[in-house]
């Protein structure tokens, strides 16, 4: 009798379970065709030292941000493989038959890794080369065609000698091509490298022969855009990216024992962040979109009464934690939507403080460290802790000592703008000081 009470309760767990895996991959499926309904591939074109590597690796990384599966193909990494050593700037001659044909080679097997990524699960491949002749970027146009793939093209024109010379002597002078690191020489042969490609440059036309594609032209770091016959939502979405993201190249390292100029300073709405704010003695921000992940019914509850009062909303949010939604609330797939204005404006600004939540921290460190939508909601985002990016993003800091809960039981609307006007300091109070903590793992709002 028990062994059959048994059974029973194991099929009943097994269907269970089927049906909880059947809501979670419904949720994904939903997701990554409501984001493109066919893969792209983003081609990038422009004459070295234009900032394309620079540009496609700020899209892919935004791209798998807001969870659309994208990886980079860099041709630079194919033709280092099949010629091991770099002599000088010859090997892109037009007229050197040999290297010609080895390049087309290159290209032909970067997009056959293209083709195996976008059949396999990727929705988007971002081509990184050159490309800047008719006759390359027609070969990828017949490679879409022959594999039903979408093709968006990404120029970079810079005529801006500084520009060019700044880009070369940050990136190029550590490149694999040149492990000598010796900058005179370096300069010579790139620049060098430069004209070599300038004889065959072939800029898109949106005039005549290239009217009918789709693409968006980045001019001078983007000074002026030019955007042509934008097709699906995916392609405005990198429209969209590439007219808000920061073109500068200058370092504005994290230097000087902190002494950051111009430093601006953004909170949410919620009063534990407001009250680090106010400690700043600095003008502030506040934002309602950085307000915490709304947990809906779950608000205010431990994970253990959770897991107590709605086990099957339990178990699915610890299947997949990044698609499931709190009842009434959100998951962590709509706060990255929610705060996509957020990281648009900080790719505008300079310094930026962020006095934020944990759930907001992880979906802004996921983009900043380039994390993938499964991984996004398992970062680490200790309590009391400051963030500070190595590279010249803008600075993150986590909530330094406010507790998860105050006096304030309001619970107050939450209204998605693009942020306020900026709220003055007020002299801080030791009141601000005296809340008691609560343990992590509760879902409180303040």
């Amino acid at each position: 009798m028990s062994a059959t009470i048994q059974r029973e309760t194991g099929s009943a767990n097994s269907a269970e379970a089927k049906k909880t895996e059947l809501r979670v991959n419904e949720k994904k499926c939903s997701w990554a065709f409501y984001m493109t309904n066919s893969p792209t591939v983003i081609v990038m074109i422009g004459l070295p030292a234009r900032g394309k590597t620079y540009m496609s690796k700020k899209l892919t990384r935004y791209l798998n941000w807001i969870g659309v599966p994208t990886k980079v193909f860099n041709l630079g990494v194919y033709r280092r493989e099949a010629v091991k050593a770099y002599k000088s700037y010859d090997f892109f001659r037009h007229d050197n038959k040999e290297a010609m044909e080895i390049r087309k080679q290159c290209a032909l097997v970067a997009l056959e890794d293209v083709k195996g990524y976008l059949t396999e699960g990727g929705q988007i491949a971002v081509f990184d080369a050159t490309n800047t002749t008719r006759e390359r970027r027609d070969l990828i146009l017949d490679f879409g065609k022959e594999n039903a793939f979408k093709v968006f093209f990404v120029e970079s024109v810079c005529d801006d000698p500084e520009v060019i010379a700044a880009n070369i002597l940050e990136v190029k002078v550590s490149s694999p091509d040149y492990p000598e690191r010796h900058r005179e020489r370096v300069m010579d042969d790139f620049l060098k490298r430069i004209e070599c490609y300038k004889v065959t440059y072939q800029p898109l036309d949106p005039d005549d022969y290239d009217k009918d594609l789709s693409f968006i032209k980045v001019e001078n770091v983007g000074r002026r855009f030019l955007v042509n016959r934008v097709q699906d939502y995916i392609q405005s979405k990198i429209v969209y990216y590439l007219m808000n993201i920061q073109f500068a190249h200058a370092l504005r390292g994290f230097i000087e024992e902190h002494k950051l100029s111009d430093l601006k300073v953004w909170t949410s709405q919620l009063r534990r962040t407001i009250q680090t704010a106010e400690e700043l003695i600095v003008p502030y921000e506040q934002w309602k979109i950085l307000n915490e992940i709304d947990a809906g019914v779950c608000e205010e509850m431990t994970y253990d009464m959770i897991q107590n009062s709605f086990p099957e909303e339990f178990a699915l949010r610890d299947q997949d934690k990044y698609h499931y939604r709190y009842l009434g609330g959100e998951s962590y797939q709509d706060l990255v939507q929610r705060l996509e204005p957020v990281i648009m404006e900080l790719e505008r600004q300079g310094n930026v403080l962020v006095i934020c939540h944990q759930a907001v921290m992880r979906c802004l460190l996921a983009y900043f460290l380039d994390k993938s939508a499964d991984d996004l909601p398992y970062l680490k985002c200790p309590l009391h802790t400051d963030k500070v990016p190595r590279d010249p993003a803008p600075i993150l800091r986590r909530n330094s000592y406010t507790p998860l809960s105050s006096h304030d039981q309001f619970k107050r609307p939450r209204l998605y703008s693009a942020g306020n006007r900026p709220w003055l300091p007020q002299r801080p109070t030791p009141s601000a000081l005296q809340f008691p903590e609560m343990p992590e793992g509760v879902l409180q709002q303040s």
